[in-house]
């Protein structure tokens, strides 16, 4: 849970740096770009693929294609549409989708991941109650496409690494991550890129370079490599713990309206839900893979 909750607590901060200083002044499609390559240079020193088989390549890096180069260019999209606070509220099915497909991946339905995911979206639901805007709908679909990439994106990674034939020492690998990322932005860029919608100052060059290096550099390995040491209950949760806190640095820094009443009872649900995954759902497994444990022995 260590990794979760501190990429969370860097993640906070993304939204409002992309919704403020680069959404609509920057082309989507140019920012997805240089934040994959910044990405991609942090992790190709680390690189070594000796042992690992062709297979594991080319699922990591599909990995990437999807969790970071789909979700990227739904995610950036979205900021045209929505303001910070509709993309965040928006967010809420990720737990949902990362239960599913977790399920759906190991051929098995475990209700109980579910009620941590639907615990944990009732939260977030709460914290954030805004006006549609003009182009809800389409908003809300395209934040939809960014939360279904990375859903599958992470519970992909997890079951890939947990089923991995070696043990992967996972920072030697992960540059295979952002080089799938990479296949997809550049051409994307190329296609549907606005080359007269560049940076245009130092604070906006600034701002990419923290989104490629630390948010995107570090925060997506620790945030992966975190999804192999908890359950799809923890998972799912934890993805819905960026909404409070993208909430409380938009509204304490960028001074967004924000019903703090409300923001304090939507943190506490998705307290309790990863209360629940970690004392009672575990537990439950546990018990039950003890359980079975007997019967065969």
């Amino acid at each position: 849970m260590g990794y979760l909750s501190g990429v969370t607590c860097l993640w906070a901060f993304s939204f409002s740096l992309i919704g403020v200083y680069l959404a609509g002044q920057v082309d989507a499609w140019f920012s997805v770009v240089v934040r994959v390559a910044l990405a991609t240079l942090v992790f190709i020193p680390f690189l070594r693929l000796k042992g690992v088989s062709t297979s594991l390549i080319f699922k990591l890096i599909g990995i990437g294609a999807i969790q970071l180069g789909l979700m990227y260019g739904f995610y950036y999209q979205s900021f045209l549409y929505l303001t910070v606070p509709e993309v965040l509220l928006f967010t809420v099915f990720t737990p949902i989708y990362v239960a599913l497909t977790h399920d759906i991946l190991k051929r098995q339905f475990s209700p109980w991941y579910l009620v941590t995911a639907v615990i944990a979206v009732l939260g977030a639901v709460i914290l954030k109650y805004a006006s549609p805007s003009e182009h809800f709908l389409f908003g809300f679909l395209v934040v939809q496409g960014a939360n279904l990439c990375f859903a599958l994106g992470q519970v992909l990674y997890k079951v890939v690494i947990e089923d991995a034939d070696v043990e992967l020492k996972q920072h030697t690998v992960f540059g295979l991550f952002f080089i799938g990322a990479l296949m997809v932005a550049l051409p994307a860029f190329f296609m549907l890129g606005d080359m007269e919608k560049l940076p245009t100052n130092s604070t906006q060059w600034g701002i990419l370079f923290y989104l490629g290096t630390i948010a995107s550099g570090m925060g997506y390995f620790l945030w992966n490599k975190g999804a192999t040491k908890v359950n799809a209950g923890a998972l799912a949760a934890m993805n819905n713990a960026l909404v409070p806190a993208g909430i409380i640095v938009n509204v304490l820094i960028w001074n967004r309206e924000a019903d703090l009443v409300m923001l304090g009872i939507g943190s506490a649900v998705i307290v309790l839900s990863v209360w629940f995954n970690q004392k009672w759902v575990l537990k439950r497994q546990h018990n039950h893979g003890q359980a079975v444990e007997e019967q065969v022995s």
